[in-house]
């Protein structure tokens, strides 16, 4: 159907019914009238009365026969103005509707207003689902970047709920990090300080403050591990605080580490002292003529050889356990025997032992059971358990060296064992950390506190092997270690 008919044809019907309705409403007036005066019952008064509802219901019913029209032909008639100038179609009505042109450019213009309107909406909606996206893919790239940090992270909002947070986080605090993200941080911590120092730093109102601080948390194995806790506040879009972050990193193997190093520099120059002391104490008393006869003299050149020999196996064990640590010593490893080897340690160190009338029982394997090892290494290492073992068995004692092998394990398996003074159960977790020395038996022998270190790093660091130790005080000791078998 072409508008401009449409137009016309409503238009048309509209006064039809326009002027049905008023001749409708002229024919009821006229045969009230001529009723009422036929019966000689009105007056003036009566005639306009019934003539006014006669014009009210006739334009009622005509105004109920338009709607009625125009409801069953709205939907054909505004498919047919989409997309067209109502102005234009309604130009060719002028000459005979020419009283609906304005009416008609003005449904045009609301018609195109709307139609700007809901391109703008339209472009706005495309430009926020833009922003959405990237706003999606800033924050996927936020969380991968918070996952793959190492250190315990933790982001708050203003109202002291968790937003954010890592595996780390979750691991050091305990909490199931899917299931207590929108929550309060009282809620998913249990570690107080941490609470209040997050809250603390929120109500402090600081847009680029930091603080930084150590705090220690129990861990669940009973161990204590300390942080170092970095608070930040975190300003949203008007630079008003929206939050904090609060960054935990472990420093508990740095504090170790410094604590070594302190306890090393200490025992060394306590250990260098010692020997420097009573050196330069027997030089002095020789230069002030104190060794009258050859025998004295003879025995302050001993106590002088004596340490200084002892000052020089520290400095040696100090290097060999500094080389093999950083990885600078240089390693031959061979097919070797271990029955050679033990039987070269024996008899530099028996001498000690029949000083102290201590007997030495040897169960041996054959030669022809090797392992791979560098020679010097591993005979170091049995001398030192060996002098150990001697140091600290009275006289009279026995000392039995034993070697097994397991052809399961393919192991070669050695046992040093004494009937010594034996070491208190306390102590046995630490008697192979550097500068220890077991405190009971500290008076019965000297010694640097590095023999048993340095034999643990050549078993383990340098042969891959595995070194252990079993003892009862009053009972003795039992020191060994496993190697690989050679092929």
């Amino acid at each position: 159907m072409h508008l401009s008919l449409g137009w016309e044809h409503l238009v048309r019907r509209t006064l039809a019914f326009s002027i049905l309705a008023l001749l409708l409403a002229a024919a009821g007036v006229a045969c009230l009238v001529i009723g009422k005066l036929h019966a000689g019952q009105t007056d003036h008064l009566d005639l306009l009365l019934y003539g006014g509802l006669a014009s009210l219901a006739a334009s009622a019913a005509t105004s109920f026969a338009i709607t009625l029209w125009s409801r069953a032909n709205y939907t054909a008639l505004l498919s047919a103005t989409r997309g067209v100038d109502l102005t234009k179609q309604l130009a060719a009505l002028n000459t005979t509707a020419g009283e609906f042109h304005p009416l008609a450019k003005n449904v045009d213009d609301v018609i195109s207003s709307a139609g700007d309107s809901v391109r703008k909406a339209s472009l706005k909606v495309k430009e926020l689902e833009i922003q959405l996206k990237v706003a999606d893919a800033e924050r996927q790239h936020a969380q991968a970047i918070l996952y793959s940090i190492s250190d315990a992270v933790l982001v708050t909002d203003t109202f002291d709920e968790l937003v954010m947070a890592n595996e780390s986080a979750a691991k050091t605090f305990s909490f199931d990090l899917e299931k207590t993200t929108r929550h309060p941080i009282d809620h998913v911590l249990k570690d107080l300080k941490v609470i209040e120092l997050i809250r603390d730093m929120r109500q402090s109102n600081s847009k680029n403050g930091r603080r930084i601080t150590e705090h220690t948390i129990k861990g669940e194995s009973g161990g204590n591990r300390t942080f170092k806790v970095t608070l930040s506040s975190v300003c949203d879009q008007t630079d008003n605080p929206a939050g904090v972050v609060a960054v935990l990193h472990d420093m508990t193997r740095e504090k170790e580490v410094a604590e070594m190093k302190n306890d090393f520099v200490s025992n060394v120059s306590h250990e260098l002292r010692t020997p420097l002391a009573s050196i330069k104490a027997y030089v002095e008393m020789l230069i002030d003529g104190e060794a009258d006869d050859e025998k004295t003299t003879r025995e302050f050149y001993d106590v002088i050889q004596g340490e200084a020999n002892r000052l020089g196996r520290l400095i040696d064990n100090i290097l060999n356990v500094s080389r093999i640590e950083s990885g600078l010593v240089k390693i031959n490893k061979q097919p070797q025997s271990l029955t050679v080897i033990i039987k070269e340690a024996l008899e530099v160190i028996s001498p000690q032992a029949k000083q102290k009338n201590i007997s030495i029982i040897e169960q041996l394997t054959p030669v022809y059971y090797q392992t791979v090892a560098d020679h010097d290494m591993l005979y170091q290492a049995m001398l030192n358990l060996l002098s150990n073992c001697v140091k600290y068995t009275p006289e009279g004692g026995t000392i039995t060296v034993q070697t097994l092998v397991d052809e399961s394990k393919k192991s070669v398996i050695t046992k040093i064992s004494d009937t010594g003074v034996g070491i208190p159960p306390k102590d046995l977790p630490f008697v192979f950390d550097k500068f220890y020395r077991v405190e009971a038996n500290n008076r019965m022998a000297k010694g640097t506190g590095l023999g048993l270190p340095l034999v643990k790093h050549i078993i383990e660091t340098v042969h891959h092997g595995k070194i252990f130790l079993t003892s009862e005080v009053g009972v003795g000791s039992t020191f060994g270690f496993e190697l690989e078998m050679a092929e």
